[in-house]
């Protein structure tokens, strides 16, 4: 049974910009190094003024020269090692907020891309990538988008929050039409792009800083029908596990009732090509008797060591067998392929 890891990682390192261009020099990111004294890393990213950790989050069970993708064929043997056919690859530094100036955003997401082609060119059937878009110029954000497509990538890369809008603003409209018109997903990462939300929440675990912020994301694109006006349009919430989903539901299916509007909350994501990456602690029964079993994926946070990282996470769900190998295959291949188009 092939088997796609819906959610895996590539940590940024030096060699991610240097595709940046030379009038771009003064936007490269730079390094500095802790001398002495107790920090959450050794390393810290220089960005327009700003210092964000380097190597905090990284996954100790994957090799360096494979999460940071140096060595292509080193990925590419840790995967078979795996049992894994495809890695669908996710950022790791741009899951926050990195500045306010639209042209510097603009240079890191193009540098980034640029980078990520140039690990799918090396991989084709093996590796492909989410593309990010620099939200604050919608000219650009397009011109990454088709660029992404032409290069490999097979969905498009959305903080819960961009700046100060949600990303239910119709502000977002014209890059969502591109993407149903690419046959790209819009795949929502466990993140912020806020700054305000970043920073308030920054000394926390992780959980309200990058997960809630998905799950509201969730409920506010159903709760104003978005997904309706994009009746072709695929919409993925990756690495916040699936066990909320309930909750959701049953909230929406209240707020609905109110209006009286139906909603028919096991048919929900479904109907809205929504898909949802579960993890195997979630309560897996519980979840595909509320929401149905054709839109559930499941990846290993490969790279990261966080809540949601689990290097065999896909072996055990299709060896466990609490599930069922029909429901395991449609949420290890049949369902990722169709999220991602591949």
């Amino acid at each position: 049974m092939p088997v796609i890891d819906a959610d895996s990682h590539v940590v940024e390192t030096e060699r991610t910009w240097t595709f940046m261009p030379d009038e771009q020099e003064e936007y490269r990111p730079a390094v500095l190094v802790r001398k002495s004294g107790r920090t959450r890393a050794s390393e810290y990213w220089l960005i327009d003024d700003r210092v964000f950790a380097k190597n905090a989050n990284v996954g100790q069970d994957t090799p360096e020269a494979a999460r940071e993708a140096a060595d292509i064929a080193k990925r590419v043997a840790h995967m078979d090692e795996l049992g894994v056919d495809m890695h669908v690859l996710y950022p790791s530094l741009f899951l926050r907020p990195l500045t306010k100036r639209v042209e510097v955003d603009t240079a890191l997401c193009r540098t980034y891309n640029r980078w990520l082609a140039s690990i799918w060119g090396r991989a084709p059937e093996r590796l492909r990538w989410v593309v990010i878009p620099p939200m604050g110029d919608r000219e650009k954000a397009l011109e990454e988008i088709h660029f992404g497509k032409e290069h490999g990538a097979c969905g498009v890369f959305v903080r819960a929050f961009e700046d100060d809008q949600r990303i239910s603003d119709p502000y977002f409209f014209p890059l969502y039409s591109a993407a149903q018109a690419l046959n790209l997903p819009i795949c929502i990462h466990a993140s912020t792009g806020n700054f305000d939300h970043f920073e308030l929440f920054f000394t926390d675990s992780g959980f309200s800083t990058f997960k809630l912020s998905v799950v509201g994301t969730f409920h506010d694109l159903l709760l104003k029908r978005v997904p309706v006006k994009f009746p072709d349009l695929r919409w993925a919430f990756i690495e916040v596990s699936a066990q909320w989903l309930p909750y959701v539901m049953n909230d929406l299916s209240l707020r609905f009732g109110k209006r009286g509007e139906p909603f028919l909350s096991k048919a929900a994501l479904k109907e809205n090509r929504m898909y949802v990456a579960c993890q195997t602690s979630d309560d897996l029964d519980l979840i595909l008797e509320r929401v149905g079993e054709e839109n559930i994926v499941i990846g290993t946070d490969y790279g990261h060591n966080d809540t949601a990282s689990e290097l065999h996470a896909l072996r055990k769900l299709r060896q466990g067998g609490a599930i069922g190998a029909a429901t395991a295959n449609k949420i290890l291949w049949e369902n990722p392929k169709r999220l991602y188009g591949l």
